[in-house]
């Protein structure tokens, strides 16, 4: 059995620590609570004070909790919003699409599936929540790409591997299909990631109008598209299907 790192369960019991009881605590308070030596305890928390987990009193020197773990917090409480906000659309899109939905946010230059419907159907399907998915040729990747500028930034720093030969690796030609993006209001994967596999995607919005997240209806191409585009009408549910989710995130009408 792995055992654990030693200073990172020292970091974590030092938060709870600043978490609980005072609203800041000297050094020493610190050290003695958890049976460390001021030299270590010090060490510890001069790191998490680099890393914006900590924050020091220039008057009195005492530390308290710092203002990343807030915005780490925020992004918890903004996925599990947004999932439980999209549970019942996306239930809905899956019903009348025929196809599985994904719902995907940005994490880590990539994307990262955080609620999957299945296709209603009695096919053999394996549940994807928790998967990453590549920025640069997935449907919900491009939406996320094209709206965050973070997501943005990320999908042209990272290596953009070729998975089939209709992958977009190209710079120039990665950035057209972005404004393309933009310019309708959703994004296309058409055997991009996996053969016979496409899908469509569109983006969510919250109630500060910025994107937070991604709705897609994935499948096998022969379902999803006709004469080689994709469906209209499933076009429209997907786009649908993200506006019902901004409004209830409080994004209103767009």
């Amino acid at each position: 059995m792995a055992k654990n790192i030693q200073s990172l369960e020292r970091a974590a019991a030092m938060l709870r620590l600043l978490a609980g009881g005072e609203r800041r605590l000297g050094l020493s308070d610190i050290a003695s609570s958890l049976g460390l030596a001021k030299g270590t305890a010090h060490g510890i928390l001069r790191t998490l004070q680099a890393e914006g987990f900590v924050e020091q009193d220039a008057a009195s020197g005492r530390y308290q909790l710092g203002a990343e773990l807030l915005r780490l917090g925020n992004s918890y409480l903004d996925v599990h919003e947004l999932r439980a906000r999209a549970l019942v659309w996306t239930d809905d899109l899956a019903r009348s699409s025929g196809e599985s939905v994904h719902l995907g946010v940005l994490h880590q230059q990539g994307v990262l599936i955080v609620h999957h419907v299945f296709r209603p159907d009695d096919s053999r399907q394996v549940l994807e929540v928790g998967a990453m998915q590549p920025l640069h040729s997935t449907a919900l990747g491009k939406v996320l790409s094209a709206y965050d500028p973070v997501a943005h930034s990320e999908a042209l720093e990272v290596e953009r591997e070729t998975f089939t030969a209709r992958t977009v690796t190209d710079l120039t030609d990665f950035e057209s299909v972005l404004d393309l993006t933009r310019a309708r209001g959703w994004a296309a994967d058409v055997e991009e990631t996996w053969q016979g596999v496409a899908s469509v995607a569109a983006p969510i919005h919250d109630r500060r109008r910025m994107p937070v997240g991604a709705v897609a209806i994935t499948g096998a191409v022969e379902r999803v598209c006709d004469a080689g585009e994709l469906r209209s009408e499933l076009v429209a549910a997907v786009r649908d299907c993200a506006r019902a989710v901004s409004r209830d995130l409080g994004a209103g009408r767009f």
